[in-house]
């Protein structure tokens, strides 16, 4: 297959798809952002509890709801260390 070939494409078409790629990747970084600055601690956990549930196959309990278990977590880590 030459250069000419069916995949070839000119430089400048190279570099219109990087540009368009620049921009698009800037827009989506604007929409990322400005939608967690609008999140809510509700909407997050509503958020990973529809990623969980896709695994699990079962719904999360309602103490799940209410919290990340977080600092539970750091209580018991706390009593670990000496």
């Amino acid at each position: 297959m030459s250069e000419e070939g069916a995949l070839a494409v000119d430089l400048e078409t190279q570099r219109a798809w990087a540009r368009t790629w620049q921009a698009t990747g800037e827009a989506l970084e604007a929409i990322r952002r400005a939608e967690l600055r609008t999140l809510t601690p509700e909407k997050a956990l509503q958020a990973i509890d529809n990623l969980l549930s896709l695994g699990a196959g079962w719904p999360l309990s309602a103490e799940r709801r209410r919290t990340s278990g977080l600092v539970e977590q750091q209580r018991l880590f706390a009593r670990l260390c000496p």
